[in-house]
């Protein structure tokens, strides 16, 4: 499906129709950061994620909802009530302009409505549906609920976290489990669209959130080492759990450093020493530590804690920026371990422009906005505008594109169908 629009990217000129919520809709914002048109399709009054939190200025508002903003920017608003007989045949008529559409209400919910993807596809035989649920459409839980929280636990990414002798923590951040699985969905869109541009065929997309935190880093600890992962801020080798600091505190915060010894880490360890020396805070156990042989799979807890000690002096004398230039200098493998604050003022993203100001008139302000997650030469992803307000495009969607006249939207809205 080939539609006109204001300005190219790489998915221009496709078309989505973005029903999902929280769960999702980070999955349309990428589409839309690509250059795709997405149309989000929001109940009559607002979709219920405009009344998440934080808001702009602390005033609870279903137009100020900064999270809202993030993650709908790009995207236009339509409101439709799905529910009713007059909506169904509305949206029916939008999927026959559409090439996406993402959904994450409950399996089978879009069945019942008759809009399910084996009667879309009679529609249209092109398009691309991507369903995004807790459990995906099948197996025993498939019809339970899964907060961030829940499927953070159930997805593998709780357990490991926090220390050995407390019960697990979650990650923090908003609905980073969710993200997830709108980053994957949407990479699996891309990849439809390819099969499609070859054979034709549209297709179902069905995204486990589960199954999507299950796939992240913590799975290749099994892959890699075939060891269960441990809790806690230890190495588990050869059954060996000691308990190492990777995190230093220092002056203003925190930086991240590994050390180790063996073949590969005694250049490390030394020009650590090195520096430590240069500074008069080389002890004489560090200095006659038999690196070469400092095996974590047979060492024992004390002998790490003789070790780490001087080093946690050291690193408390500094600030992360005097820690990190003078790595650099040395070539030390230490970075800091950054601060919302330190993200919003880094010199590297600034260099990349990676900073977005989006108008927003009706706050009579411009916000700033983490910009497209990449770049290329071609046609980069892009941020083209801010999220839409309820129902902001019902006019130039519904009165241009599919000419309903003012008075038939009139009659619509009164009824409860847009």
């Amino acid at each position: 499906m080939t539609h006109t629009t204001v300005t190219e990217g790489m998915l221009s000129p496709y078309r989505v129709l973005d029903l999902a919520d929280e769960q999702g809709y980070y999955c349309g914002k990428m589409l839309a950061d690509m250059g795709a048109d997405v149309i989000k399709v929001e109940r009559p009054g607002g979709d219920p994620s405009r009344r998440l939190g934080p808001f702009f200025h602390d005033e609870p508002h279903q137009e100020k909802s900064l999270s809202w903003f993030a993650y709908n920017a790009g995207k236009r608003s339509i409101t439709l009530n799905l529910e009713t007989a007059d909506g169904r045949g509305i949206f029916k008529k939008l999927v026959a302009t559409a090439d996406f559409l993402v959904e994450s209400f409950g399996p089978g919910y879009m069945d019942g409505l008759g809009l399910g993807y084996a009667e879309l596809e009679k529609i249209n035989p092109a398009l691309i549906m991507i369903s995004i649920t807790p459990f995906g459409p099948a197996g025993p839980y498939r019809d339970f609920k899964g907060s961030d929280l829940v499927l953070w636990a159930l997805g593998l990414h709780t357990y490991p976290y926090g220390d050995d002798d407390r019960p697990p923590v979650r990650v923090t951040g908003e609905f980073q489990t969710y993200l997830n699985a709108g980053a994957q969905g949407a990479a699996a869109a891309s990849i439809a669209l390819y099969h499609r541009a070859i054979t034709g065929e549209g297709q179902l997309i069905t995204v486990s959130v589960q199954e999507c935190v299950a796939r992240l880093t913590v799975m290749g600890t099994w892959d890699v080492n075939k060891r269960p992962v441990k809790r806690g801020p230890a190495l588990n080798l050869a059954g060996n759990a000691i308990k190492v600091n990777y995190v230093w505190p220092c002056k203003d915060g925190d930086v991240v450093m590994l050390i180790g010894g063996g073949p590969l880490n005694v250049e490390r360890a030394q020009i650590l020493l090195n520096w430590m020396d240069d500074e008069g805070m080389l002890t004489d156990y560090l200095r006659n530590f038999d690196w070469l042989n400092f095996d974590f799979t047979v060492t024992k807890q004390e002998v790490i804690d003789a070790v780490c000690e001087p080093i946690i002096q050291f690193f408390a004398k500094h600030t992360k920026e005097e820690l990190f230039t003078e790595a650099i200098k040395r070539r030390v493998m230490l970075y800091p371990v950054s601060t919302v604050e330190d993200i919003a003022l880094s010199e590297q993203l600034a260099s990349r422009d990676y900073w977005v100001e989006l108008d927003h008139p009706e706050l009579d302000t411009k916000i700033k906005y983490p910009g497209a997650f990449t770049k290329s030469t071609g046609l980069p992803p892009r941020l083209k505008h801010r999220a839409p307000l309820i129902g902001e495009h019902n006019q130039s969607i519904y009165g241009k594109e599919l000419g309903i006249t003012p008075s038939a939207m009139a009659m619509l809205k009164q009824s409860g169908v847009i």
